[in-house]
């Protein structure tokens, strides 16, 4: 029996995320949240990225997912509440599905409401018996969680795909005890993390030779144009990605090619030649750094799973006493 699908709306109104474009422009380091990448657009350009011959964490993920997933879901337990952050088009979810006959529901949270309709509709086709509750939302934002008509024997929070790399460390644990706050201080936490490797296959996942993840950083611009009437000019930047070794982490970057004015509302925002717009940061992390960072947020790692070439993580954490730095 099909259950109808209902979307439960707390996407921010335009006027909350202009203020965070204004403020970010203004910093000495112009930057931009990662999150406006995900207009309908910037959704369908990240899932053809994850299809790349250079981007490995997609593929990797889902190889472990397939090879563990029998031991991911015994953790889990039956008439578990599955809610996935950051949900696209869910398609590593299915694999957990599969293997969860019983689940009293499924919470795709995802910031690009058409998206997911789209996505949950398609879940909801594929298993009928099973209640999907669409949740809209920033979801570094508040908002709360829908309710099964079943009810569940235990929240597990799944969050994959290296998204956890996008935060800054000290965000980032804020980030895993605000999941707590909203999905329950006794939920697991299923999450991806992307490993420490060599330069040169990182600086390959996010320059491809196609330029796909280069239309996916221009893409914000194009958003900023069409949502909030700005003016840039897209044939005057450029998308540079490079590892900060120091800090562990790929910066993404768009480069002015000139100087040049853009405006937005009343402000006017200058740039100088070679000046960067900084739109995304994604974390690189040993095991053991990632452990500490968990403990910080009131988890701890139970059971984690790597492929062989250790590219890659996916982990299941418990609740655990909070540990100071």
């Amino acid at each position: 029996m099909s259950h109808p699908i209902h979307v439960l709306d707390f996407h921010p109104d335009t006027h909350a995320w202009r203020q965070e474009v204004w403020e970010g422009l203004q910093k000495p380091q112009k930057e931009l949240p990662s999150k406006l990448f995900y207009d309908e657009r910037g959704s369908q350009l990240f899932e053809q990225i994850c299809e790349l011959p250079e981007y490995y964490p997609t593929r990797v993920e889902q190889a472990i997912m397939e090879t563990h997933v029998k031991e991911m879901t015994k953790l889990m337990g039956e008439e578990c509440l599955l809610i996935e952050y950051g949900s696209g088009s869910s398609q590593k979810t299915r694999t957990l599905l599969e293997h969860l006959p019983q689940a009293a529901g499924y919470v795709p949270i995802d910031i690009s409401k058409e998206h997911l309709q789209q996505s949950a509709a398609a879940i909801a086709a594929a298993y009928p018996d099973l209640e999907v509750l669409p949740v809209c939302a920033d979801y570094e934002s508040d908002f709360y969680l829908p309710k099964p008509s079943t009810q569940a024997a235990r929240h597990v929070t799944y969050y994959p795909g290296s998204t956890i790399g996008n935060f800054h460390p000290s965000e980032a644990i804020a980030f895993l005890r605000q999941i707590r706050n909203i999905c329950g201080l006794r939920s697991d936490l299923l999450i991806g993390v992307d490993l420490k490797k060599d330069k040169d296959i990182l600086h390959d996942a996010y320059n491809d030779r196609a330029g796909v993840t280069a239309d996916f950083n221009l893409n914000i611009l194009v958003r900023l144009n069409r949502e909030l009437g700005a003016d840039f000019a897209l044939e005057q930047f450029q998308h540079e990605a490079f590892y900060n070794e120091e800090a562990g982490r790929i910066e993404m970057h768009l480069v002015s090619l000139c100087e040049q004015t853009v405006r937005l509302d009343e402000h006017s925002f200058f740039f100088d030649a070679d000046e960067r717009i900084w739109t995304e940061s994604s974390y690189k992390y040993t095991l053991n750094e990632f452990a500490h960072l968990a403990e910080q947020a009131g988890f701890k790692p139970t059971k984690v799973w790597t492929d062989p070439e250790r590219l890659f993580s996916v982990q299941y954490l418990t609740p655990a006493p909070i540990r100071q730095p």
